[in-house]
């Protein structure tokens, strides 16, 4: 039997965060990592296929490529039902790429209509009168107002889409979502009829996204954060299962790759320094003056990897951030920052880790792609959004792997993640 759901992911933490959610709604979830090349084609023992690219922050052209590779894999599989899956605070650029990869999407699939909404609940996102909240503050106010790549300075997701579609964009709000799914394909109907192609929907509680989930139930493309996926596994039967999300033991060292520069993971990295447990800091200007600091990390972490968990960083505040860019450039700091740290989570891996916590988007995907990993086994959740998984390694051994997007997680993540392995799949 083919797979029931084949999504679309545009980075790779908020790939494993959506495989999180599906696994945990009783769904066997596998993330490949960007498409299987030609030829790698083979029946996925699962009942959803997540695909990770890295097409957040590329030239809007490259991103829709990507997604409609990705969409031909997965419709080839078997794929019954496709999900575009975007980051929560629905970060993106005037150009794009939210609003180009869905009207591609929907060209492909020969739809007229889809909905979206980065809603989640559990993390804090909330769409109300098509608005988005961070928390208890519009996005607009939030941290993500500082994002050095993907700025969101406007809240009013209908005009942040509109602008990126030819589609007209309508609204469905609370007072609809609130009432049931019957409800929901009304208004659908109605935005149809007036012309729009794309609904934004209002979503303040999980409820509402079951709801949503049982009202596209059918549509052949649906986008969302990660939050959709709690209401979608039911329309084929599945109901919450701890054996869907089983994982082998765990072994080996434990060490975190931190790279985002989110005000979660600032927090996160401030709580380990806190409890006095080993950190080493790279320095974006130092990586550019030819030092060689991935061979300092690796050192640094050799020497106390038995002990416990290390911690390479670049996080840094805003400001920090700023100064850095101002020197270097926004894109080369970036990638000097994700070529380094990627190199450290090679090294660590050949030192013996084999439990490896890595936070931010970017950083997540250098290092998965210098790791040489093609797919994951999702597993258990550690925050809401946020699993661990399972990844094969040349020569048999099993990497245990969080992929963890720089806004979520509580300040105590880095250990929690491990406390929390020990506890659930040993």
């Amino acid at each position: 039997m083919g797979i029931r759901l084949g999504c679309v992911a545009d980075d790779f933490t908020g790939a494993t965060d959506l495989a999180n959610n599906l696994v945990r709604a009783g769904m066997r979830v596998v993330q490949l990592i960007d498409v299987p090349p030609p030829g790698a084609e083979r029946p996925v023992d699962a009942d959803a296929v997540v695909i990770a690219l890295k097409s957040r922050t590329v030239p809007a052209a490259d991103a829709v490529d990507a997604s409609l590779r990705a969409l031909a894999w997965l419709r080839s599989a078997g794929a019954e039902q496709i999900y575009f899956k975007y980051c929560s605070t629905f970060d993106s650029t005037p150009a794009g790429n939210i609003g180009p990869v869905t009207e591609a999407l929907m060209d492909a699939l020969g739809t007229d209509f889809t909905i979206a909404t980065p809603a989640f609940p559990d993390n804090g996102r909330t769409v109300f009168k098509g608005h988005l909240f961070v928390g208890d503050v519009l996005l607009s106010a939030s941290g993500m107002r500082h994002h050095p790549l993907t700025p969101m300075t406007d809240p009013d997701l209908v005009s942040v889409l509109g602008a990126q579609t030819a589609r007209p964009v309508g609204l469905i709000d609370h007072t609809v979502v609130g009432r049931d799914a019957t409800a929901v394909r009304a208004r659908i109907d109605e935005l149809r009829e007036q012309g729009a192609g794309i609904a934004i929907v209002d979503a303040v509680s999980n409820d509402d996204l079951v709801r949503l989930g049982a009202a596209v139930q059918g549509m052949p493309l649906v986008t969302a954060g990660s939050g959709l996926a709690i209401g979608l596994p039911a329309n084929w039967g599945f109901t919450p299962s701890h054996a869907a999300a089983q994982l082998p033991p765990p072994g080996g060292h434990r060490a975190v790759i931190s790279g985002s520069v989110s005000a979660a993971t600032n927090q996160q990295v401030q709580e380990f320094l806190r409890t006095g447990r080993p950190a080493f800091s790279v320095d974006p200007l130092r990586v550019a003056a030819g030092a060689d600091v991935s061979g300092e990390a690796l050192a640094f972490a050799e020497a106390r990897l038995a002990d416990g968990p290390v911690l390479c960083y670049s996080t840094e505040a805003p400001e920090a951030v700023r100064t850095v860019q101002t020197r270097l450039g926004a894109a080369e700091a970036g990638e000097l920052v994700e070529r380094t740290l990627a190199r450290v989570a090679a090294g660590l891996v050949e030192r013996g880790v084999r439990q490896l916590v890595v936070a931010g988007g970017e950083t997540s995907g250098a290092v998965v792609r210098a790791l040489g990993i093609t797919g994951l086994r999702i597993g258990p959740q550690i925050d809401p959004g946020v699993p661990w998984c399972a990844a094969a390694l040349p020569g048999g051994d099993t990497l245990h792997i969080t992929l963890k997007s720089g806004n979520f997680g509580g300040p105590g993540f880095f250990t929690d993640s491990f406390a929390l392995l020990d506890r659930e799949v040993s």
